[in-house]
């Protein structure tokens, strides 16, 4: 089959597209999906460049391209263990059924698949452990990708398959945020990075739960986001203090982090909660100690999944109350241009990559 391998972490010289890779085979309890489609993450591309290691400190960007020369291998996983390579990456995955392993109904066959990108992790283990797809497990760059069954989730609906590939990572992530901090109908949140598939998404998840929305973004992407259902748009950059004013809202959903971050806090009211899943700005950050305890914040990193988020996110797409923000796709062959595109920022919602038809 088809399907794009890293070999290792560093630069976009380190994904090889390959036409010659065994046809994976579901193992018990598992299925066999043939993709029709997988987006791209941000976790994609700091699995790359080993952006996890505690030894890189800079923002994504600044090794995006070529990865970071401080990269311990060791701690490069975003699990903080290594990274078993070669990998096929893909964190989204949509697709067909095509066949079935040992104790899994036959009757699964030719169902259309969303998989669960933040997985349980199996076996007894800690109560917050869990696998990513296209980390801990081949994901979906690849004609075919073999998964266990029940964390591959039937969804009915007249979505494509690339529309459908662009929920599973982005928007599990936000709705996790959203449930975790109690996001409730009336209360004002604000999201940072929200022209990004995280971002996006939580714009409308948010909405969907009746809350009053602000968006940070860039300038040039300001109207989109609007029009995803903001009530206000600030461009990144912006003096958020003074364009809000202090305890001014009840959540933060942080996906950036970097220099600006002390203001955020800043903006939250007493008893206010910050959720964060992404530093793409750069993951140190200044915290003044003072602020956290005398305004009685609560934090919440946000990262295992409870099941009943990706179950109510399928209920979500079936019943149409989310929309798929697809900027474009592209063949799975030319995933190093996307990842460029993808780098560069200059799109609103998710970039899908679309695998070859046939083997």
């Amino acid at each position: 089959m088809a399907g794009v391998q890293l070999v290792g972490h560093g630069g976009l010289d380190q994904l090889h597209y390959r036409q010659d890779l065994p046809v994976p085979r579901p193992a018990a309890g598992e299925v066999l999906i043939r993709v029709g489609a997988a987006a791209l993450n941000n976790t994609d591309v700091n699995t790359r460049i080993g952006w996890y290691s505690k030894a890189v400190t800079g923002d994504t960007n600044s090794g995006a391209a070529a990865g970071f020369a401080a990269t311990v291998d060791a701690d490069a996983g975003w699990a903080g263990a290594p990274l078993q390579l070669p990998r096929i990456q893909g964190a989204d995955c949509c697709g067909e059924i095509v066949a079935v392993g040992a104790g899994v109904e036959p009757t699964r066959i030719g169902e259309r698949v969303l998989v669960r990108t933040m997985q349980q992790a199996p076996g007894p283990g800690a109560a917050f452990g869990c696998i990513t797809l296209g980390s801990e497990c081949d994901g979906g760059f690849a004609q075919y990708c073999a998964v266990r069954a029940d964390e591959s989730f039937a969804v009915n609906c007249a979505l494509s398959d690339v529309e459908l590939a662009s929920f599973p990572c982005a928007y599990s992530t936000a709705e996790n945020m959203l449930e975790r901090a109690g996001l409730k109908a009336g209360e004002r949140v604000l999201i940072t990075g929200a022209s990004g598939g995280v971002g996006s998404a939580a714009v409308q998840l948010a909405k969907r739960r009746g809350a009053c929305v602000i968006a940070v973004c860039g300038r040039d992407k300001m109207d989109e986001v609007a029009r995803l259902g903001a009530d206000r748009v600030i461009p990144r950059g912006a003096d958020l203090v003074a364009e809000l004013g202090r305890d001014s809202v009840a959540l933060v959903v942080d996906l950036v982090a970097g220099a600006q971050w002390p203001e955020l806090l800043e903006l939250l009211q007493r008893g206010g909660r910050y959720a964060v899943a992404g530093a793409i700005a750069g993951p140190l950050v200044e915290l003044d100690v003072r602020t956290l305890y005398l305004k009685d914040l609560s934090f919440f990193g946000c990262t295992y999944q409870p099941r009943a988020v990706f179950e109510n996110l399928v209920r979500y797409i079936e019943r149409g109350e989310i929309s798929p923000v697809v900027a474009r796709s592209y063949p799975l062959a030319e995933i190093v241009q996307a990842q460029q595109d993808f780098m560069a920022k200059k799109f609103v919602g998710k970039l899908v990559l679309v695998p070859p038809r046939e083997t």
